[in-house]
């Protein structure tokens, strides 16, 4: 499996300086750590943060950092040619999979139930995610059912398996 490596951007750069982008102390902190040598192992050795994914995926969604290679098992350090998101979705077959978009309403209410430690403080998202007509809709929806399962300690344990086994069928 490999692993990795971001640098900040020209906007994440000027982040550090100006302060402008409303990053909370936790972001910011992963934010200076990143430099485009460590990989994200490294970072989660280094941060101590249990959302180490969902915080990459919001400085990357806002500009802040580029993936720029990965490590391989070997320590080999190989570049990306083709950037992909952390929270890529995969492309949908034509014409989408109407039993996956099932699958995949079904992962995150279930998951919200399983992993909220009152599923009502989320009811209105579940009433969105089961309301989600199509993908697109489902996937609009994904930042909001991520945040709330990092809330709790157990979502946090599970979240990055959590993320991947959605990503699936997203």
């Amino acid at each position: 499996m490999s692993d990795a490596i971001f640098r900040k951007t020209e906007k994440g750069q000027e982040e550090i300086k100006t302060r402008s982008a409303g990053l909370n102390p936790r972001q910011r902190r992963i934010l200076i750590l990143i430099d485009g040598q460590k990989s994200v192992s490294q970072l989660r050795e280094l941060a101590a943060t249990d959302d180490l994914t969902h915080v990459l995926s919001t400085l990357e969604e806002l500009g802040l950092i580029e993936l720029v290679g990965t490590v391989d098992e070997t320590g080999a350090t190989q570049s990306v040619d083709r950037i992909e998101s952390i929270t890529a979705f995969r492309p949908l077959p034509d014409p989408p999979n109407p039993k996956e978009l099932e699958m995949a309403r079904n992962f995150m209410i279930n998951t919200l139930r399983t992993f909220s430690a009152t599923p009502i403080d989320h009811l209105s998202l579940i009433e969105d995610i089961a309301a989600a007509p199509d993908h697109e809709v489902l996937r609009a929806l994904f930042g909001r059912w991520y945040q709330a399962i990092v809330e709790t300690t157990q979502g946090r344990a599970r979240a990055e398996q959590l993320r991947l086994d959605l990503l699936k069928v997203l």
